[in-house]
């Protein structure tokens, strides 16, 4: 039986969240879960992965794996509430470790925090193969965003992470630390090169005006139509292009909560002496 796939769109953050399946009754795995965060307030909610868990208990499904595929930077983790109340392994490439190298300084984390990437139960090389229930997945290091992205491969279906949006919208920023506009285009022409039915699945959608949100496309759509990296777009016009479209971005809201908790695997820091557990904002850094 073919893989089955459930889509929740959180609209504070845009990401897509999957749950992938084979069927009623048998385990899964969640993609790119999202914790709800209040920049304002410092709180955090549920009301996300709770949606999740329904469709999961609903479905009578067992989590296998909660699966990240980078340290992402527009929204936090919710890996850790979700194994609490379903179970199932956290994991991530394990160029991870990379990430948390860059960023541990720029949090200065404290000196117990290993950049070895322990914090996740399972760290995936590229191509390895794992399994969900019977359904198998093939792991790919998509680099170029962050140092650590990877894909998902199942079947005809591919979920990309941030590597690659909607047609119409292209591709990734690659200016944040260890992030790289060259390796990005050769990590999109490896994923471009899976047979043209492919369904490329995205992690976020920032729609124009005159459309919903959308999150699957298939690899033809995008080798004839993508903004950025449709067939004919060379490497040297994909870096000019990215290099000068990043400079006029702003840093995603959420950025500096996200990269510290992400890191972790999504845990958030321990509650210092007065029992509040605090993020940190690093002033004129970033």
């Amino acid at each position: 039986m073919a893989a089955q796939v459930q889509a929740f769109h959180d609209t504070t953050t845009g990401t897509m969240t999957y749950v992938v399946y084979e069927e009623d009754g048998k385990p899964c795995a969640v993609i790119d879960s999202v914790l709800d965060y209040d920049g304002k307030s410092g709180h955090t909610g549920t009301t996300s992965a709770d949606k999740v868990i329904a469709f999961i208990q609903a479905h009578g499904l067992t989590v296998d794996w909660l699966l990240e595929t980078h340290a992402h930077a527009d929204h936090l983790s919710a890996a850790p509430y979700l194994n609490a109340q379903l179970g199932g392994k956290i994991a991530i490439g394990e160029s991870i470790r990379a990430v948390q190298k860059v960023f541990k300084p720029i949090f200065n984390l404290e000196t117990s925090f290993k950049l070895d990437g322990s914090q996740f139960h399972h760290l995936f090389a590229d191509n390895e193969v794992f399994n969900i229930g019977n359904i198998q997945v093939t792991a790919l290091h998509v680099p170029g965003h962050t140092p650590a992205d990877m894909a998902y491969r199942i079947d005809d279906m591919v979920f990309v992470g941030d590597t690659l949006f909607m047609p119409d919208i292209g591709s990734a920023r690659c200016d944040f630390p260890g992030g790289s506009a060259p390796t990005l285009y050769r990590s999109v022409r490896k994923l471009l090169a899976l047979p043209d039915d492919t369904k490329i699945y995205v992690c976020h959608d920032y729609p124009p005006p005159e459309r919903t949100a959308q999150w699957v496309a298939t690899v033809a759509d995008h080798r004839h139509h993508n903004l950025h990296v449709h067939d004919g777009i060379s490497e040297e016009e994909f870096v000019a292009m990215r290099t000068a479209r990043d400079a006029t971005l702003e840093m995603p809201t959420l950025i500096l909560p996200a990269i510290q908790v992400n890191i972790r695997a999504g845990a958030l820091p321990e509650p210092e002496a007065n029992g509040v557990r605090y993020l940190k904002i690093p002033v004129n850094t970033l």
